[in-house]
């Protein structure tokens, strides 16, 4: 297990943290906190507690959206055939389904084409727009894809069918000749918030068009899908994500879609408690999993379907392909392990690159992401495909993935993403200059102490300020996320008040008090088992790092310490 850099924050000025401490009624920490994500007054911090949906931006700020929704309207009322081409993920099957629903609501003659991870590839094809044109497609809207298919849209254009595209991914140096392009990180474009999911921009073009015709509250319908994509491509959660993430969660809490009831069921949740971080780590890798193994199309038909029992049918569709793909997943996991441990060897590498003809294209980017987690290193996983070395990678934090590959492209086929994740594709014959070339980028922004993981935390704590007050108000920083993560506290010299167990794989189970007083917080630390055999219930005194997550026991919730790291103290 990788040892973890601890780095304590500064404090906000003690005098700013008093008056709004003062102004809310709150504790001096909780106010650091806010002072922390930029909240410095009453007012910003009603806005932050109580997000509005009439803060958000108007949607025709976005260049482009004019002519957009002008466009799609034109297309409904002459019975234009109508194709919202879509990507094979969470956000890419949500804002399918956004733009696709609320085109039905105008009835409007729409399809969906979802393409196949596995014979298609991400994004738009030339083979998928001749395909439309012979269904007879009039205008085709890409909702989380299509900002670099430059030639792709071009030939659309050629055929006849008009483009209009919904991406939030980051643009090349020449954009597609489309009929309107809608993407906040286009040159030019002044729309004031940049990180909005693909099915935040999906949601705006619907809004844009409902606000034209009159109808402008019906997209509220969806704003659960969007809350969905959001939290499942880890977008920012602040500005307008932090609204409709909220709003989203909210709806799914209190009146969930039948698609969505289904998928919380069989995954053995129930709406009323859904948090961000349950839709990344439950609920998104059952939608993800139909696209990796297989047709993507299914997650849409069960985001649209109206019908509980065949919602039902479709959720034990996903349940199984993700049993499935867990299963290929530990397979690719261990092999890439033993080469990662090889590239690992190399003190040149800085990176992993690894690279296997067999191993499934469904699963690859989920492996990268593991082997971040167990190595904290930008890893990259390739497999063949077609004669070619196709990927996923995945970076860590403050490490730019992109423009590493930007460094490379010269060797590159193709690639696109952003910070965190991107798609490549090589010829297999340049893997290994590509992996010299890789490293070396990342060692003009990384040294041998960015490979281990940073635990930035926000403030000290003494166990005892943690009251009820104070967990109600913290739950209020929710949604929770990227921009605007869960608190992270340090305690020092703590009891254990339990005997450290291991549960499941490699957790930690125990509890502590501070202070000499009989307050005992039970603890979890997920696969943090091995301090099981080294911590002593009756002697060891020991500094925690940790988060504080509601749990439910026997209808009643309490506070629980979920553990990252800990230290013994001598």
């Amino acid at each position: 297990m990788l040892k973890k850099r601890w780095t304590l924050q500064e404090p906000s000025p003690k005098s700013a943290v008093l008056a709004l401490a003062d102004s809310l009624n709150i504790s001096n920490i909780l106010a650091d906190l806010l002072i922390k994500r930029g909240i410095t007054n009453f007012f910003e911090a009603k806005n932050y507690f109580r997000p509005s949906l009439d803060s958000l931006h108007d949607p025709f700020l976005m260049n482009g959206m004019e002519e957009a929704a002008t466009r799609v309207i034109n297309a409904v009322t002459n019975n234009e055939k109508i194709c919202v081409y879509g990507d094979y993920d969470v956000d890419g099957t949500c804002s399918a389904a956004i733009m696709y629903l609320f085109l039905k609501e105008l009835d409007a003659n729409v399809e969906v084409y979802i393409p196949n991870r596995i014979t298609e590839g991400y994004g738009i094809s030339k083979e998928s727009v001749d395909f439309l044109k012979s269904r007879g497609t009039d205008l085709m809207i890409s909702v989380d894809c299509g900002i670099t298919a430059v030639e792709e849209i071009g030939h659309a254009k050629e055929i006849g069918i008009d483009t209009i595209i919904c991406d939030h991914h980051q643009p090349k140096n020449i954009l597609p000749d489309a009929f309107a392009i809608l993407d906040p990180l286009k040159p030019g474009d002044e729309y004031p918030f940049k990180f909005l999911s693909g099915a935040g921009i999906a949601f705006k073009l619907a809004r844009a068009i409902a606000d034209k015709i009159g109808r402008k509250d019906v997209v509220l319908d969806y704003l659960d899908l969007v809350a969905l994509a959001a939290a499942a491509d880890i977008v920012p959660l602040v500005d307008e994500n932090r609204v409709l993430v909220k709003e989203g969660i909210d709806k799914i809490n209190t009146n969930p879609r039948p698609g969505i009831k289904a998928l919380m069921k069989i995954a053995r949740m129930e709406p009323g408690n859904l948090s961000a971080g349950q839709i990344v780590f439950t609920v998104a890798p059952r939608i993800n999993a139909v696209g990796r193994l297989g047709d993507a199309q299914r997650a849409v038909e069960l985001f649209v379907t109206d019908e509980l029992s065949r919602a039902e049918e479709l959720a034990k569709v996903l349940e199984g392909e993700n049993l499935e793909r867990r299963k290929i997943d530990e397979v690719t996991f261990s092999h890439a392990l033993e080469l990662a441990r090889e590239e690992m060897n190399n003190e040149d590498n800085l990176g992993i690159v690894l690279h296997n003809d067999n191993w499934h294209p469904g699963v690859i980017g989920i492996v990268a992401s593991r082997l971040v987690e167990k190595y904290y290193r930008p890893s990259i996983m390739l497999t063949t495909i077609d004669g070619v070395a196709k990927g996923s990678a995945r970076s860590i934090a403050g490490f730019d993935i992109y423009k590493a590959l930007q460094e490379c492209k010269d060797l590159l086929i193709q690639f696109g993403g952003h910070k965190a994740a991107a798609g490549l594709e090589l010829s297999i014959d340049k893997i290994d200059e590509f992996k010299k070339r890789f490293n070396q980028a990342l060692r003009k922004t990384l040294n041998n102490d960015d490979i281990y993981p940073e635990i930035m935390i926000d403030t000290k704590i003494s166990l005892n300020d943690i009251t009820p007050k104070f967990v109600r108000i913290l739950n209020q920083f929710a949604p929770f996320g990227p921009g605007n993560m869960r608190p992270v506290f340090l305690a020092e010299d703590v009891f254990v008040k339990s005997y450290p167990k291991i549960v499941g794989t490699n957790h930690l189970i125990t509890s502590f008090s501070q202070n000499g007083t009989d307050r005992v917080y039970d603890a979890i630390g997920f696969n943090l088992g091995k301090f099981a055999n080294i911590i002593d219930k009756n002697t060891n005194k020991v500094d925690i790092v940790f988060t504080i997550e509601k749990i439910v026991r026997n209808g009643r919730s309490y506070p629980q310490l979920r553990l990252k790291d800990l230290r013994i103290k001598e």
